[in-house]
C-alpha cells in the first residue's frame, strides 16, 4: 500500500463534526491512487509516498471562496439560496440558476423578493414547502434532525451501500498503458475523460484528474449556461465545450467513441435516454470507466432530486448537528462537494489500475448523502475508504492560506486560486492550463 504522510495543522476546518479529519482522508485516498497508477505506468519498484498537509487541503475545500478574478471576490450564494424560517421550522433553498430561482418563485406565487419569500415561507409548513417546491422542479428541503433524517426512507436506503459503489460491467481485455516519464509523474497522461458534470462535486473531481495529465473536455447543453465563477474555479487543466445531444449526436458520439473516462453529475437516469447508462456505455465503448454521482443516491424516493451540499447538509442533520438555538448553521466548507470529488476522482483510478491487472469495463458510483452518512455516523475517516493509515505523521502550525494560494493570467484575467491539495513525490505541482470562458472550446480531444 502506498505510504502516505500527513502534516498536521490545528485550526483548519473547524466545526462540530470531524470535517477536517474527513477532508484530510479523502485527498489521501486521491493522492495514493494517483500514485499507485503512477507507480504502475513508469513501471516504478514501488508507488511513491503521497503527502497530505492540512494547509493545503483546507485552502482547496474552499477553493471558491479563495478565487479572485482581477481583485474581485465571487458570488458563492445568491439572495435566495439560504435558510429560511417557516411556521413548524425551517427550510433550506438553493437559488444560484436563474431557472431554479424562477421555479421557486413560481412554486411560491411571489414575485422575486426576498421579503416576498420570506413572508409566504412563513405560513407554510417546511414540509409542505419542500414538496411543493420539488413538484415545480425548483430546490427547497426541510431541516431535519439527525434521528429525523435516519427514519426517512431515503436514508435507510443510502445506509445500504457502500461509501464508494463500484463494479465490473463486462469481460472487456485488460488496458495496456503506454509507459509515462517521471518528470513530472503524470499517472492520468494521454486518457480522455469526458466530463459531464455541474457543480461542485464532479467538476472538483475532473479538475484533479485534468491535474494528473488527462485530456478533461467538460460537455454541457447550450441552454444551461454554467456560472461565471464557479466555473473558473473548477475549471483549471480542463476544455469547455457546448453541444446539445438531442440535436447533434453525431458530434458527441464522436469524442465519446475515443473516451476513456465518462464523469456524470446529472440526477441519476437523467441521461440514459442519451445511451449514458454504464450498460449502455460499456457496450459502445468495451473498456470505459463510468463514474457516477448524485446527491441522493441513484436509488430510494429521492433517486430523481436534485441536489446540492448545502440541501444535503440541511436534511441529514448536519446543519442541526452544526447550528445553534437561534438556527441552523453549516460546516465550515462545502465539504461533501469537496470531499465526494477527491473520492470520485480516487475511485476513477483505482478503476483504471484494476483494469490494467484484471480487464473489465468499470463503474464507480457516489453521493453526497452517502458522504454525508460516512462523516456523521461511520467515523470511517479515521482510516479512509481503503484503510490507508498515516505514516510518521508530523505537526506545523497554521498561518492562513497564503502558502497554498497561487496567481496566473487567463482568457479570464488575473486569477488567483488554491493549488491542489493532492500531492505525492515527483508528481505534478500545478495544472497546465488555467480556465477558459465557459462554452469556448469545440466539441474535439485535444
Amino acid at each position: 500500500m502506498t505510504g502516505i504522510k500527513f502534516v498536521v495543522r490545528e485550526g483548519v476546518l473547524q466545526g462540530r463534526l470531524p470535517v477536517r479529519e474527513l477532508a484530510r482522508a479523502c485527498v489521501g485516498e486521491c493522492a495514493a491512487a494517483a500514485a499507485e497508477l503512477g507507480a504502475l505506468r513508469a513501471g516504478l519498484p514501488e508507488a511513491p509516498t503521497a503527502r497530505v498537509d492540512d494547509g493545503a487541503v483546507a485552502a482547496a475545500f474552499l477553493s471558491e471562496r479563495h478565487l479572485l478574478i482581477n481583485g474581485r471576490a465571487p458570488v458563492t450564494f445568491a439572495p435566495l439560496s439560504r435558510f429560511w424560517r417557516t411556521a413548524d421550522g425551517w427550510v433550506r433553498t438553493h437559488a444560484n440558476y436563474p431557472h431554479h430561482r424562477a421555479r421557486l418563485l413560481e412554486a411560491l406565487g411571489v414575485p422575486d423578493d426576498p421579503a416576498a419569500v420570506e413572508a409566504a415561507l412563513a405560513e407554510r409548513s417546511a414540509l409542505d414547502v419542500e414538496e411543493t417546491v420539488y413538484a415545480a422542479g425548483g430546490l427547497a428541503v426541510a431541516l431535519r434532525s439527525p434521528e429525523e433524517w435516519a427514519a426517512h426512507p431515503q436514508a435507510a436506503e443510502v445506509a445500504k451501500r457502500p461509501l464508494v459503489e463500484r463494479g465490473r460491467l463486462d469481460g472487456a481485455p485488460a488496458r495496456a498503458f503506454t509507459p509515462v516519464g517521471t518528470s513530472p509523474l503524470l499517472p492520468a497522461a494521454g486518457l480522455r475523460v469526458l466530463d459531464l458534470t455541474r457543480v461542485l462535486a464532479g467538476p472538483v473531481a475532473t479538475r484533479t484528474l485534468a491535474l494528473l495529465g488527462a485530456d478533461v473536455l467538460r460537455v454541457d447543453a447550450p441552454y444551461l449556461p454554467e456560472l461565471p465563477d464557479q466555473h473558473a474555479d473548477t475549471g483549471f487543466g480542463k476544455r469547455s465545450a457546448t453541444l446539445d445531444l438531442a440535436t447533434d449526436r453525431r458530434t458527441f458520439e464522436e469524442v465519446l467513441a475515443e473516451a476513456d473516462v465518462v464523469v456524470t453529475g446529472y440526477r441519476p437516469g437523467a441521461l440514459d435516454r442519451f445511451g449514458l447508462s454504464p450498460e449502455a456505455l460499456a457496450e459502445r465503448r468495451p473498456g470505459v470507466v463510468v463514474a457516477q454521482l448524485s446527491a441522493w443516491g441513484a436509488y430510494g424516493p429521492w433517486a430523481g432530486r436534485r441536489g446540492f451540499d448545502s440541501l444535503v447538509q440541511a436534511a441529514t442533520g448536519i446543519a442541526v448537528l452544526e447550528g445553534s438555538a437561534e438556527g441552523p448553521g453549516a460546516l465550515p466548507a462545502q465539504a461533501l462537494d469537496h470531499g465526494t470529488g477527491y473520492l470520485l476522482a480516487a475511485a476513477v483510478l483505482r478503476a483504471l489500475t484494476e483494469q490494467a491487472r484484471e480487464g473489465g469495463s468499470r463503474f464507480v458510483r457516489l453521493a453526497l448523502a452517502r458522504t454525508a452518512l460516512w462523516l456523521t455516523e461511520e467515523r470511517g475517516w479515521t482510516a479512509g475508504p481503503s484503510g490507508m493509515v498515516a505514516g510518521d505523521a508530523g505537526s506545523a502550525p497554521y498561518d492562513g492560506p497564503q502558502g497554498w494560494l497561487s496567481e496566473t493570467d487567463s482568457a479570464l484575467g488575473r486569477l488567483r486560486y488554491a493549488r491542489s491539495p493532492v500531492s505525492f513525490e515527483g508528481g505534478p505541482v500545478d495544472w497546465d492550463r488555467p480556465p477558459v470562458p465557459w462554452g469556448t472550446d469545440a466539441v474535439r480531444w485535444g
